[in-house]
């Protein structure tokens, strides 16, 4: 995240990160690998393991009419180097592979995972169609230095580029690079019918980089970061899954030595299989902009899926502005559903070259704004009982007939020398109710899960060291520490919120007028034994009746972003003192407000 959208809570003691967490089974594409006779090798961009495209009971075939019977993965652990010296024969790597096939009563491989290479053997005459629905990924390598690497490029899927142009873009690499294909057919180590077959040779001089198709790549003893023109940094290697956030920034990288340009496109999910969840639309994705330094906001554009695709021309790999930073953001207020509706779709990456396609899963789920959410108001105005002396035009003091100075009173709003803050803990809660609170405990619970309670007593005594205690000390103490609610209803923006919080005048722990050890500010007379005096004689009951309201949804970008995980607004108090015979004086501050959810927890456990 940018400096510009971190939000800064001093008083807040922990901070709960939920930053783009991986939704398995959001977004949905198929990747068709094609099978020819005997041996095929595909790569997969898609995450299918968790659908039964392998059955795990021997004798049935993956789906009626499918040729496929061997399944082979190459699946090296990053622990153990697997020097390979001939790729004609790969199945002899042993540890190196797991597999799956029809007549194996005791398979190894039962699903398809995704950035991972596979050998597939076909039985049939001619070529079949495989199609696998999943989860698309994006493309990650771990480039092996000890032998050839089996891996696919995500080049597109229509005119791919040809292995001579597409590693002409890196020279340090494209002069020693060895790669072979398979090419159809069984196994061949024969010197004129190889398979697989070197390519970049005379007899394979232009062979396409075919997407999902899998290639052993190696060089030897050289790190190759050269996968393609350009490259995706993510913040998260899944992709971008906004949960309750608003905004994500990644970024584009050129690594050609000329300039290139990057277009960014929008496309909806297929239809989710059966079992898995409903999918609203694509996110409707904000792309933040420049900077307005009148008013200190970001211009922004909206994403729609299909739309025209928004581009960068970034210069030459290493020199300034080839390696950007993009923000995007969804619109909150633009989506609808209940809470936990899913929005999913597809950030599809291409360059000007023709040479890459990466898709980017990207979602986000519609979430009210039940929780805990913590926050400061800064107290920036108040009034007060100083009078002030009239003067005339002299400059001499103004007297009343009676002779008296006369004196003005401001009972109006002053602004104060310096914001004083105070901390906010504010607990809405499922059932629509919305409340203040003195302090509040954040940890697991005896035996179960995480709980937002109001008391110590129900967390685990053995994990008090992870758990947080959250305290307003401005507002009352008391031992059951019960909230004050609101009117208003659940939090939202544009709502108002009151509640009045009472300090008794015998309030020893929390009213600031008490003392108790002195004589004079104990609310005890003379007597022996001292009997309590009556409210006014010493201290005074005080009412706070706070007024928190929140600022509307406004068309500005941060806003627009963040209106489940941020809420600003306007912080009002009015403070009353009562003590004898009625008597009653009534002060007013105000300032601004800012709260952060910092748990979604949605229940308040009280015992």
């Amino acid at each position: 995240m940018k400096r510009k959208h971190s939000f800064c809570f001093a008083l807040v003691i922990f901070c709960i990160f939920w930053a783009f967490a991986y939704r398995a089974g959001a977004q949905w594409l198929t990747q068709t690998v094609t099978v020819t006779n005997g041996w095929t090798a595909a790569y997969l961009f898609v995450d299918a393991s968790r659908q039964n495209i392998i059955p795990a009971t021997p004798g049935l075939p993956i789906s009626p009419g499918n040729p496929i019977d061997q399944i082979w993965l190459w699946k090296v652990s990053p622990s153990t180097a697997q020097y390979i010296t001939t790729p004609q024969s790969p199945l002899s790597g042993g540890g190196a592979w797991v597999s799956w096939a029809l007549t194996n009563s005791e398979n190894s491989l039962t699903a398809l995972i995704p950035n991972a290479a596979y050998l597939i053997h076909s039985s049939g005459a001619g070529t079949y169609s495989w199609s696998i629905q999943g989860q698309p990924v994006p493309p990650q390598y771990t480039w092996d230095l000890t032998g050839l690497n089996f891996i696919g490029y995500s080049t597109p899927a229509v005119n791919p580029p040809n292995f001579q142009n597409y590693f002409a873009q890196d020279p340090a690499i494209a002069d020693i690079v060895q790669i072979y294909a398979y090419v159809g057919g069984e196994f061949s180590t024969q010197p004129f019918n190889p398979n697989p077959a070197q390519v970049i040779s005379p007899l394979f001089p232009y062979t396409p980089v075919n997407r999902g198709q899998a290639f052993w790549v190696g060089s030897s003893n050289v790190n190759n970061i050269y996968f393609g023109p350009f490259q995706v940094n993510l913040p998260n290697p899944s992709g971008l899954s906004y949960g309750i956030t608003g905004q994500a920034t990644f970024h584009l990288v050129n690594i050609t030595p000329n300039p290139l340009t990057i277009y960014m496109s929008l496309l909806p999910s297929e239809t989710p299989p059966f079992g898995q969840q409903a999918i609203v639309a694509p996110p409707p994705l904000l792309l933040e902009g420049a900077l307005n330094s009148s008013n200190l906001t970001y211009a922004y554009t909206p994403l729609s899926a299909n739309s025209t695709a928004t581009n960068w021309t970034l210069p030459p790999y290493g020199q300034p502005g080839s390696d950007i930073p993009v923000t995007l953001g969804v619109n909150r207020f633009a989506m609808s559903g209940t809470n936990g509706s899913l929005y999913a779709g597809i950030l599809q990456f291409t360059d000007s070259l023709g040479f890459s396609q990466l898709n980017v899963p990207v979602s986000a789920t519609v979430t009210d704004n039940s929780g805990l959410w913590v926050g400061t108001a800064s107290v920036n105005a108040v009034n007060y009982d100083l009078n002030t002396p009239v003067t005339n035009s002299d400059g001499s003091m103004a007297t009343n007939p009676d002779g008296s100075l006369m004196v003005t009173h401001n009972g109006a709003l002053d602004s104060v020398a310096a914001p004083y803050p105070l901390r906010f803990i504010v607990f809405s809660g499922s059932n629509g109710v919305c409340s203040l609170l003195q302090r509040v405990y954040y940890g697991l619970r005896q035996n179960t899960n995480l709980v937002v309670a109001t008391t110590q007593s129900v967390l685990d005594t053995s994990h008090l060291s992870t758990a947080r205690r959250i305290t307003a000390t401005h507002l009352p103490w008391s031992a059951t520490n019960t909230p004050w609610t609101f009117s208003g209803g659940p939090l939202t923006p544009g709502g108002t919120y009151t509640t009045t919080v009472t300090t008794q005048y015998d309030d020893q722990a929390s009213n600031p007028f008490l003392h108790t050890y002195h004589p004079d500010h104990n609310n005890l007379d003379t007597e022996s034994p001292p009997h309590e005096l009556p409210m006014g004689s010493e201290s005074y009951e005080i009412d706070r009746t706070i007024t928190l309201s929140l600022t509307a949804s406004t068309n500005n970008f941060l806003n627009l972003t963040t209106a489940n995980s941020v809420l600003s607004g306007l912080y009002n108090e009015t403070i009353t003192l009562k003590g004898l015979g009625g008597y009653a004086k009534t002060y007013q501050t105000a300032g601004t407000l800012s709260l952060q959810r910092i748990s979604t927890i949605s229940t308040l456990t009280t015992q």
